[in-house]
């Protein structure tokens, strides 16, 4: 019985090893706002610090705010218009999906940069 466990761990670690990564998507700036190592370990502990300055605080900055991620990391589908939460190729859930972390972001906020109207700059 533990020969079958240990060859078990052994398929499933080398199954897992083999695991093709996510294929991330470019934001559209030149740079993030912070370095991209750091944002990858870092950015629910930046999310939620601006929520709290936020909602408990009353200051609403821009650079760690997560209607700008959005806008930044938005992907589009075939039609040119920005995929949801909802849609595997969501910068987001390339990841998340990766590392089985569920997002609960989405549940309250947008997961897509609003529709710009004419001559409206967000």
């Amino acid at each position: 019985m533990f020969a079958v466990f240990i060859v078990a761990c052994v398929i499933s670690i080398t199954a897992f090893a083999g695991a093709p990564k996510p294929d991330i998507p470019k934001g559209k700036g030149d740079q993030c706002v912070e370095d991209t190592d750091y944002m990858r370990k870092n950015h629910m502990e930046l999310i939620l610090h601006q929520r709290d300055e936020t909602m408990y605080r009353g200051i609403r900055s821009k650079k760690h705010s997560l209607k700008e991620c959005i806008e930044c990391h938005a992907v589009n589908d075939n039609s040119g218009q920005p995929v949801s939460h909802l849609d595997s190729k969501h910068f987001c859930v390339q990841c998340h999906e990766y590392a089985s972390v569920s997002i609960d972001c989405f549940d309250c906020h947008a997961s897509k940069p609003r529709a710009k109207k004419a001559g409206q700059s967000l």
